[in-house]
């Protein structure tokens, strides 16, 4: 799952890119509002941290004009106030909770999941295709009852698959969910993912189970 962090304070952004990413969420962080705003409206994300107090536009303008635009990407607000008057308008303006710094790891990531699984998109915790499985809350995959050693990316390649288990996905589909939009790395980053991929899979005897589809991408067997 994709997670767009807006922080203007490093030190609390990089903590919770950190965090989520300790989780196997994909995160993308920005540090403005104006910047937040560009990334909810032109990218796809499963849910988006916000805090109010941001240069440019402040994070109840941001939750305001992402829902004004049709953005429906779960909203959690993250901010120093705690009074019950900011509270209530953070949540007029379309956020889905309201999280009070400072906070522990276990209370941010489980508000997260809570709004994950209140989102239009059910929540899905085990993902299952053939022998694979994907259990997307543990962070953990087996193929054939066999668990399989994934890094942080890995997984998320694999439930991005697993999601979409026969339909192809094209390298800037799958670049634009597990990475920024604007990567600037290795333009093969994606052939290279998923070679290692495959590479554990067949050590499981799951060979073949991700397929190259000429022209347009990769697919998992459904």
């Amino acid at each position: 799952m994709r997670i767009l962090v807006v922080e203007d304070n490093l030190s609390i952004a990089r903590a919770v890119q950190a965090m989520l990413e300790g989780q196997k969420f994909a995160t993308n962080v920005v540090g403005d509002g104006p910047a937040g705003l560009d990334h909810l409206l032109r990218q796809s994300y499963d849910a988006a941290i916000v805090d109010v107090g941001l240069p440019g536009m402040d994070g109840f303008t941001v939750a305001r004009n992402a829902r004004a635009e049709g953005v429906q990407t779960p909203i959690l607000m993250l901010t120093a106030r705690d009074a019950v008057e900011d509270r209530v308008r953070g949540l007029d303006c379309g956020a889905d909770d309201y999280l009070a710094k400072p906070f522990v790891e276990e209370e941010l990531v489980a508000r997260l999941r809570a709004i994950l699984r209140r989102g239009d998109r059910p929540l899905v915790s085990v993902i299952a295709v053939g022998k694979l499985k994907v259990d997307v809350s543990a962070r953990t995959a087996t193929y054939d009852e066999r668990a399989l050693d994934l890094g942080a990316t890995e997984f998320r390649l694999l439930e991005l698959f697993a999601r979409n288990a026969g339909i192809a996905l094209s390298r800037t589909q799958v670049l634009e969910r597990i990475w920024d939009y604007d990567f600037d790395g290795s333009s093969n980053i994606v052939d290279v993912y998923v070679s290692q991929l495959r590479r554990k899979l067949k050590k499981l005897g799951a060979d073949g189970v991700i397929e190259t589809v000429w022209g347009v991408g990769y697919r998992l067997q459904s």
